[in-house]
């Protein structure tokens, strides 16, 4: 299977990423080239981020194959008027019921627009998405990274981040959220490579695909 390649803005990204930090480059020899993931903009994206908060990516991946099958899922009009039933056989838990609604009540009533997200800087986006119920800081930088392709956002809350950092740097403990948001400035204007280089790094180490590896029936 062909692997994704990254486009030329974000290879350029890379080459001023590894001569910020050439640590980086280690992480390319030992794992190989960076497969280039995305995902789809607009409302699927953010759904899918909501499916992916807070469980491990197999796990993720399942759910969201069977919520995707779901006629109507993937359309915020027609998912705020499927029921509660058929979102939770699909797998999705409670809350994030009550999320996927509250997303699809902000793309209906204008609050979130696909097009309107698209053209604010990072920050702005992310203030944007993260006022939605059920949505926060890490759902909308993972959207940043993964469907508008953001160069320079970083998901410093992100668990797995920490742990490759800390493997990575052979660091005596992985950092917290506040000290890691600090280590990742030396990164800028690029963090998002950095972001994906490292979990490039944790998935190689550990062996657990990403999300989006696993084959969605």
């Amino acid at each position: 299977m062909d692997i994704p390649q990254p486009p030329p803005a974000a290879l350029g990204a890379i080459d001023t990423l590894i001569r910020l930090d050439p640590d980086f480059a280690v992480i390319l020899d030992r794992a190989g080239p960076l497969p280039w993931r995305r995902r789809e903009p607009g409302f699927p994206g953010l759904l899918q981020a909501i499916v992916a908060q807070m469980i491990s990516n197999q796990a993720a991946a399942a759910i969201w194959g069977r919520l995707r099958a779901i006629p109507g899922a993937l359309d915020p009009a027609s998912l705020i008027g499927l029921p509660d039933e058929a979102l939770r056989a699909a797998g999705l838990s409670r809350p994030k019921v009550i999320h996927a609604r509250a997303l699809s009540a902000a793309f209906l009533d204008g609050t979130l627009s696909a097009d309107r997200i698209a053209l604010l800087d990072d920050e702005a986006a992310i203030v944007t998405i993260a006022s939605i119920k059920g949505m926060g800081r890490w759902t909308a930088e993972i959207y940043l990274l993964f469907a508008l392709d953001r160069l320079d956002v970083f998901p410093s809350g992100d668990v797995a981040l920490a742990a490759a950092l800390a493997d990575l740097k052979s660091l005596s403990a992985r950092p917290a959220p506040q000290a890691l948001r600090e280590l990742a400035v030396a990164w800028q204007p690029v963090r998002s490579l950095a972001a994906r280089l490292l979990w490039h790094h944790w998935r190689h180490i550990t062996g657990r695909p990403a999300m989006d590896d696993f084959k969605l029936l």
